[in-house]
C-alpha cells in the first residue's frame, strides 16, 4: 500500500499505512496560516481490500461541524466522483471503502485542476463572443485570467463573476464551467438576449496558487482573499488588487462571488444587506433573483442560509460588501455544499460536479430575469 499527494492540489500526510484496516493520515495546514480541511490524495495497492482511512486531525480542522453528515468523494479515473462511507468519530474522519481497482483517489470534493482550467480558457477563447484578458500575476507569478463575454460597448450593464477565492471550494469551478458554457451556446435564446444587454467579466479562478498548493482558504502568502477587498496588498494579495483595478475601469452593476460552505447542506445566496448604502431597489432585485432561481432550478432554495448582517455593520473586506458599497451594485455570494443537499439527496454522488454545472447554467436565466432593472 502507498499513500501520496505529491501532485497539484494534493494534501495529506501519511502517518501509518502498514495495515489496510488502519491507515492513519493527517491534513496539512495552509501555508502561512492555520486553515486546514481540504484533502486530496491517492491510495494504491488496495484492490478489493477493505480499507479504513482515519484522518486523525479532523477535529482540529477549521470547520469540524462540517464533518457531521459528510461523505468523502472517491474516483478511479478522476472524471467520475462518487461518495464513500464516512463517519466522524472522536475527532477523526473515518473513511471506509473497498476499492475495486489498485489505484483510487479520495478528496474533500471533486477537484478542478489548473490544467482543466487552462483547457477551458483555451476552448472558450475561440468563441466570437469571448476575449481573454490578463489581469496580472499571483504571488507565485501564475497568470490571472479574466474572460470577457459580450461586446465592450458603452451603455451596457456590467456583470462580474468570480470563483475560487477559497481554493478548496472546487464546486465553484464546476459552477463556472456550466455558467460559461451556457453563455457561449449560440443556440440558447436566453444567453443571446442577455448578451445583447450585458458585458460579463469572469474570473474562473481567483486563487490559482492556493489551488495548486492544496489549500483550503488562502493563497501562497497565507492571505484569505475574501478578507482583502477593502485594502488589497501587492505583496500579500495581488490577486485582489489586480481584479479590483479592472473593476474600477469597467464599473460593476452586478457582482457574483461563487463559494462552497462546509456546514450547510443546501445551496443559498448571501448578499450585502449590511452595507451603509443598501436600499430598497437592491433588496427587491435580490428577492426577485432568489425567487426566480429557485423556480428555475429546485436545487436552489431560500429557506436556509446565513443570517443577514444588521444595517451598517457589514465587513467591507468581503467582496460582496465592498463591491456593493463602492459601486452601488447588486452583489451576491453563491454558496454550495460540500455535503449533499438535504432537500434532494443523491445517494451515489451527493452534491456533485454535474449538479454544480447545472446550477451555474441556470444562473444565466436568473440574471436575464432582472437585467433590465440593474
Amino acid at each position: 500500500m502507498h499513500v501520496s499527494s505529491n501532485f497539484e492540489g494534493g494534501n495529506i500526510r501519511p502517518i501509518d499505512c502498514s495495515e489496510a484496516d488502519n491507515i492513519r493520515l493527517e491534513i496539512r495546514r495552509d501555508r502561512e496560516s492555520g486553515f486546514l480541511q481540504w484533502f486530496y490524495f491517492r491510495l494504491t495497492g488496495v484492490a478489493h481490500r477493505q480499507c479504513l482511512l482515519r484522518i486523525v486531525n479532523a477535529g482540529e480542522c477549521s470547520y469540524p461541524d462540517g464533518w457531521k453528515g459528510y461523505r468523502a468523494v472517491a474516483s478511479y479515473d478522476r472524471e467520475f466522483w462518487f461518495r464513500v462511507d464516512t463517519s466522524y468519530e472522536d475527532g477523526e474522519l473515518c473513511i471506509r471503502h473497498q476499492p475495486g481497482y489498485d489505484s483510487v483517489h479520495y478528496a474533500y470534493f471533486a477537484p478542478y485542476s489548473l490544467e482543466k482550467l487552462a483547457a477551458l480558457v483555451a476552448v472558450v477563447q475561440t468563441s466570437p463572443r469571448t476575449t481573454v484578458l490578463h489581469a496580472g500575476t499571483t504571488v507565485q507569478e501564475r497568470d490571472l485570467d479574466v474572460i470577457r463575454i459580450g461586446n465592450a460597448e458603452a451603455n451596457r450593464k456590467i456583470c462580474w463573476a468570480i470563483a475560487r477565492q477559497h481554493p478548496g471550494e472546487t464546486m465553484a469551478s464546476w459552477w463556472m464551467e456550466g455558467f460559461i458554457s451556457r453563455l457561449l451556446d449560440s443556440n440558447d435564446p436566453v444567453s443571446r438576449e442577455l448578451l445583447n444587454r450585458v458585458t460579463l467579466y469572469i474570473v474562473p479562478n481567483m486563487n490559482p496558487d492556493g489551488s495548486s498548493l492544496g489549500h483550503l482558504r488562502t493563497n501562497a502568502a497565507g492571505a484569505n482573499l475574501n478578507r482583502c477587498w477593502h485594502e488589497p496588498d501587492n505583496r500579500k494579495s495581488p490577486e485582489v488588487l489586480h481584479v479590483r483595478r479592472m473593476m474600477e475601469d469597467t464599473g460593476v452593476d452586478l457582482g457574483i462571488d461563487v463559494h462552497g460552505d462546509e456546514i450547510l447542506a443546501c445551496n443559498f445566496i448571501a448578499s450585502a444587506e449590511g452595507v451603509p448604502s443598501w436600499d430598497g431597489r437592491r433588496q427587491r432585485l435580490l428577492d426577485t433573483y432568489k425567487r426566480e432561481l429557485s423556480l428555475i432550478n429546485p436545487d436552489f432554495q431560500t429557506e436556509y442560509g446565513y443570517p443577514s448582517t444588521p444595517p451598517g455593520k457589514a465587513n467591507l473586506s468581503y467582496f460582496t460588501n465592498y463591491i456593493a458599497e463602492t459601486f452601488g451594485a447588486l452583489t451576491m455570494t453563491h454558496e454550495m455544499p460540500f455535503k449533499d443537499t438535504a432537500g434532494a439527496p443523491n445517494a451515489l454522488q451527493g452534491w456533485s460536479p454535474e449538479r454544480s454545472r447545472h446550477l451555474g447554467a441556470t444562473n444565466v436565466e436568473a440574471i436575464y430575469r432582472i437585467v433590465d432593472e440593474l
